[in-house]
């Protein structure tokens, strides 16, 4: 569910007509400044993070399934193996 351009058009229209160019100026300009904050801080955040540490410790994290059969086949895969090395005697 999202906008279609045209009715971008159409509620910014409206909200022109009842706020006026200066305060939809002042709103989208301190709008801009909040998104740049944000990017910002994401920024540093990342840049903190102890990236070698993190790829150390996702190494040794198995693969994640997407699928719901994956998740079958990772749960039921090493028991049903199990067995069947259990039922041949060598």
């Amino acid at each position: 569910m999202g906008f279609h351009p045209i009715e971008l058009v159409v509620i910014a229209v409206i909200v022109l007509a009842l706020l006026g160019p200066k305060a939809l100026q002042s709103i989208a300009r301190g709008a801009g400044k909040g998104v740049n904050q944000a990017n910002d801080m994401k920024n540093k955040m990342l840049a903190e993070l102890p990236m070698e540490e993190i790829s150390q410790v996702s190494s040794k994290i198995p693969r994640i399934p997407t699928h719901p059969h994956d998740v079958v086949k990772m749960l039921i895969g090493p028991e049903t193996q199990e067995k069947k090395q259990e039922a041949k005697p060598e």
